[in-house]
């Protein structure tokens, strides 16, 4: 497929050095299961997932077609004041899955704007029980919590940050977890549960009413997969626990399988009282995103509201998308009737393996994972990030896609990935590190 250079001047690409991709573009013109293929007809292996989000493999048919006889049966369907069976099939399908009590589902398009959807449920729950003043929110160092105003003030990612001033008072970020003393650890760390009384210290700080939520990536993905240490996620859940204040996970790379269970709640033994969701809800066939929120405090904010009165003044234009709403229940189907989480955690040992395989070479600085999800980090080149971006062209070239964070390669293959795939995946990446 010939793609003029001039017919890419006019799309201003997100998170992208737009100079240097339109000098030399990579483009995907054509998916299938495991694999891209590029405008030059380059076959691809997909080590990401797209971008975390495709776990049952690419253009599945089962998704299309559900998709399609929805856009030929009913297109659009307001939100507000109105529904269609489809959102409330999904909402029950999501349920089913995710920790018990966290029961109650809302929709929006993605990510970002789950995470500001929880942001506006914590605040009107804690008015809702008369506890207003709680409006302080608390996120973590190298978090990223999606690029809307609630979540970039979230983020603890510099770049995500400093070009777009305060954004939204009131948000302490507690420490990150990559400490140099778990470096190379499989799975959990040893170090670092301390680090959660940063929480106990902030409450100490503004006072014990006045923290409303905490938001917590249970393995902070998007920043070079930091897999928390063992204790710490509990000691979060204890702290919140005394001062009544939220916890939000957010687990849009996070859920639907990546660990090993539906969610890493499940994995890492913690329940939250909110959960963001996206990405792999949909199979990134469609955009989505979701909340699931605990049977109590949706109670407390619908059973605050006047009789007669809206309880919760939000929501968006394509909230719970008939189209939307289709791709996710197929894609829950697949999940289930493939019996995909559990695959992946049969795979997941293999897969670990092959990533940790990787240390001997000498450009490799640390090797993080958990479930299907790993980080390689590659020893930073003449300025940080500056070896990560070139990695990541280079490995196109050799016919493998990764997301690249910094210096870090993060790899997180589909489901339906087979060992000959992983050793695939391992083989360019060791190629292509081997070369610094």
């Amino acid at each position: 497929m010939n793609v003029a250079l001039e017919s890419l001047e006019q799309h201003w690409l997100p998170f992208t050095n737009n100079r240097e991709f339109k000098r030399e573009p990579r483009l995907f013109v054509r998916a299938s299961g495991m694999h891209y293929w590029s405008q030059t007809g380059q076959k691809i292996l997909d080590g990401s997932s797209g971008l975390f989000t495709t776990a049952a493999g690419h253009c599945r048919p089962e998704i299309a077609k559900a998709v399609g006889e929805q856009l030929g049966t009913l297109d659009f369907t307001p939100s507000f004041m109105r529904g269609h069976p489809g959102a409330f099939a999904l909402a029950n399908a999501v349920a089913r899955l995710t920790p018990k009590d966290l029961n109650r589902v809302f929709f929006c398009n993605s990510g970002s704007e789950a995470v500001d959807t929880a942001i506006k449920i914590a605040f009107a729950y804690h008015l809702a029980r008369k506890e207003g003043q709680r409006t302080y929110l608390v996120s973590r160092e190298r978090a990223y919590h999606g690029v809307n105003m609630g979540g970039t003030a979230l983020s603890g990612m510099v770049k995500n940050r400093e070009a777009f001033g305060a954004v939204m008072p009131g948000v302490l970020h507690l420490r990150h977890t990559l400490l140099p003393e778990n470096r190379l650890s499989r799975g959990m760390g040893a170090r670092g549960v301390e680090l959660a009384d940063d929480l106990q210290r902030f409450v100490q700080l503004v006072g014990e009413k006045r923290i409303a939520a905490v938001f917590v990536e249970p393995i902070a993905g998007s920043t070079g997969v930091l897999v928390p240490p063992r204790g710490y996620l509990e000691r979060i859940r204890e702290i919140c626990d005394r001062y009544g204040i939220l916890l939000v996970f957010d687990e849009v790379i996070c859920g639907f399988g990546r660990t090993g269970a539906p969610f890493a709640a499940e994995s890492f033994g913690v329940t939250p009282d909110l959960i963001t969701m996206a990405k792999a809800l949909t199979n990134g066939a469609q955009p989505m995103g979701a909340v699931a929120v605990r049977e109590g405090i949706y109670q407390t904010i619908v059973d605050g509201a006047p009789d007669g009165a809206t309880e919760f003044f939000h929501g968006y234009t394509y909230s719970a998308h008939p189209a939307a709403c289709a791709a996710g229940l197929a894609t829950l189907k697949i999940y289930e009737t493939e019996g995909l989480f559990a695959r992946g955690r049969e795979l997941s040992p293999y897969f670990q393996d092959a990533m940790f395989g990787l240390q001997d070479l000498p450009a490799v600085a640390d090797v993080r994972g958990f479930g299907m999800l790993a980080g390689v980090e590659v020893k930073p080149g003449t300025a940080p990030g500056a070896r990560g971006a070139e990695l990541q062209a280079k490995l196109f070239d050799r016919g493998l896609h990764v997301k690249t964070t910094g210096d870090v390669a993060i790899i997180a293959p589909a489901f339906i990935a087979s060992k000959e795939d992983i050793d695939e995946i391992a083989a360019i990446l060791r190629e292509a590190i081997a070369a610094y």
